[in-house]
């Protein structure tokens, strides 16, 4: 006799960590699947691996119902079942899935005595030959079973769910290959937080145990969340049930996107060294450094990612802005972007215009340049797009980007960098509108190689190269801009104001892409360390790092610094509401503590420029 289903000790450990193993809508089961307000087709439509049906016998015919009283008529497996699997098959050219040869199991839970119930399964599988012998389908038996020495009397196409405790010899082995389990054998956990130790290692070594049998693994009677889907993934559950297959679903086809492990070494941060960091006074230059769409989750999922290090969160003075706009609960960029830039709540949409659409708004480099102050604006996203237009153009639509460049022309920036060029390309009065600012005076190159090559303080750089993601190759560019601005403004007396987008951290939110996400927010730290290291031997310059508004409702479901490895979910596609963090670094950071308006970012840099709105 083998002891296929016992309790043995932990042999291996089924590599099920964040980035090692990615689960799919194959590893889902529907369970008591027949109170889907549409049986089968809602679990099969998500792809689902297994699907179970509560059977009773009643004059040879299966029906299938939670209890027996319950039973309607028409309500039969052939009906609900059989029937339908065999139009899907039909209609694939003889595959369960179309394009696809993934398997698909039949849990059969017979519900009244077991041998007659089981005897009118196989006649009613022998009427759907195709079926019944189908290469890519299991008849998985499970409920009231047979007694175990009757076992070999079953064709072949039925197998059994063995049970914890029970002991097969080699011949009922061979007719198991899915274990079930009442999860509350070994624990009471109500799926929030995580199986106390004293449950979760005997739960572990019995998982292992049944695949070192060879042997699949499905708990019912878990709680049905997120944290125990993940939960269960995490140690290796094969076969994950849940009573709402439409949720799961779509949680496991997101896997791949969600999860994330660094490939590459991490990158080293800057020893902070907080020169003058206690200061309110003597601040010459103003470097605002936004992360588009980078909430909490965002700045930990970097953390996570580089092993417990950034350079963002050496920052001591912190604070956490409110994004509303004034038509709106949740901002988007424009909005976000104006508020920070001018110093006034206005609707979405809007590009430093009021709430009427029709005043401007004068966005700090053009207050600030009466004072000789000089500016850069940087994004590695379309140097039109909402959040950078917002410091020099103004707008009733953000989507009018052509008008948008060529309000720079009226703008004092004297530095812009990022993509975009079919927008200044276009021709203004015979010339297109890099010819009108090289005629402005500005060093003109559309190549990021030339980046090193400007001798001016006053230039401008738009290539699409910029705009490519991290995982696209872009490279170090937001970072060498970061330091080649502050480089070429840090020789006027009278001090300069540098914004900086890390445009792609939204852009990743909104494709609810962990891998994305996190690759950008990087590379933002890394311009943050060289913003930190300028401002300890400057001495004289504010650090800001903060958001316009939070992308993709993230949340991280699991993880490991030490590994720097990543599983998180997405709530949404879109913005969220919720505050974003607002960092400070250098003399004036004392400013930024406490919770505000992000109208009041505005105020905070007019005040450390000792300005007025």
């Amino acid at each position: 006799m083998i002891q296929c289903c016992l309790l043995l000790q932990c042999l291996y450990a089924v590599a099920s960590r964040p980035g090692e193993k990615v689960y799919t809508t194959a590893n889902a089961h529907s369970h008591n699947d027949y109170e889907q307000e549409v049986p089968f087709y809602t679990a099969y439509q998500q792809g689902f691996g297994s699907i179970e049906a509560d059977v009773f016998v009643k004059n040879g015919v299966l029906y299938v119902a939670h209890e027996q009283q319950y039973i309607k008529q028409g309500n039969t497996l052939e009906a609900l079942y059989l029937q339908p699997l065999q139009r899907m098959i039909q209609n694939h050219d003889g595959k369960v899935y179309a394009n696809s040869d993934q398997s698909l199991i039949l849990l059969i839970d017979l519900k009244t005595a077991a041998e007659p119930t089981l005897d009118a399964l196989i006649r009613v599988l022998n009427k759907y030959p195709q079926l019944r012998d189908h290469p890519h389908l299991k008849w998985i038996v499970s409920g009231n079973q047979p007694p175990l020495n009757k076992w070999s009397q079953y064709p072949g196409f039925i197998e059994f769910d063995g049970k914890k405790g029970w002991k097969y010899d080699q011949q009922q082995s061979g007719k198991i290959s899915l274990v079930s389990c009442d999860i509350k054998r070994f624990t009471n956990w109500n799926g929030k937080g995580i199986i106390i130790q004293e449950e979760r290692e005997p739960l572990q070594a019995w998982i292992d145990s049944v695949h070192q049998a060879g042997k699949e693994v499905r708990f019912y009677g878990a709680p049905d969340n997120v944290n125990t889907w993940q939960t269960l993934m995490n140690m290796g559950v094969d076969l994950i049930g849940t009573d709402k297959p439409v949720q799961l679903g779509a949680y496991l086809k997101n896997r791949d996107a969600a999860i994330y492990k660094v490939e590459n070494n991490t990158h080293p941060v800057y020893p902070a060294r907080f020169v003058n960091n206690d200061s309110l006074s003597g601040i010459k230059n103003v470097i605002l450094l936004i992360g588009d769409g980078m909430g909490l989750a965002q700045v930990y999922a970097g953390l996570t990612a580089n092993k417990g290090k950034l350079n963002l969160l050496q920052m001591i003075n912190i604070g956490f802005s409110k994004t509303y706009s004034e038509d709106s609960y949740i901002t988007d960029s424009a909005a976000g972007g104006t508020a920070m830039a001018t110093g006034h709540k206005t609707n979405n949409r809007h590009i430093s215009v009021d709430a009427t659409g029709v005043n401007k708004l004068i966005p700090i480099p053009g207050i600030i340049a009466s004072k000789n102050i000089k500016s850069a604006l940087i994004s590695v996203g379309d140097i039109t797009d909402a959040t950078p237009a917002a410091f020099y153009a103004h707008c009733k639509d953000r989507s009018e980007q052509d008008k948008i460049a060529k309000d720079f022309l009226q703008s004092p920036v004297n530095i812009l960098i990022g993509s975009g060029i079919k927008h200044f390309n276009r021709k203004v009065d015979g010339k297109t509108l890099l010819e009108h600012m090289q005629q402005n005076g500005y060093e003109v190159a559309t190549d990021t190689d030339h980046l090193a090559s400007f001798s001016s303080d006053k230039f401008v750089l738009i290539d699409e190269a910029v705009g490519k993601s991290i995982q696209k190759g872009r490279g170090d560019i937001l970072r060498k801009a970061l330091v080649k601005s502050m480089e070429s403004l840090s020789a006027n007396k009278d001090g300069f104001f540098i914004m900086a987008e890390a445009a792609q951290i939204d852009y990743g939110g909104h494709a609810n892409n962990m891998a994305y996400v996190t690759t950008e927010m990087l590379d933002f730290d890394k311009a943050i360390g060289a913003a930190m290291e300028f401002a300890d031997k400057d001495g004289h310059t504010l650090v800001i790092v903060t958001a316009d508004h939070e992308t993709g409702g993230l949340s991280l479901l699991d993880g490991s610094i030490d590994k720097g490895e990543l599983d998180g979910n997405f709530s949404t596609n879109d913005h969220t509401a919720i505050m974003v963090p607002v960092f400070a670094y250098g003399p004036g950071s004392l400013l930024f503590r406490g919770v505000y308006e992000n109208t009041a970012i505005f105020d905070k840099i007019l005040q450390a420029f000792q300005a007025s709105k």
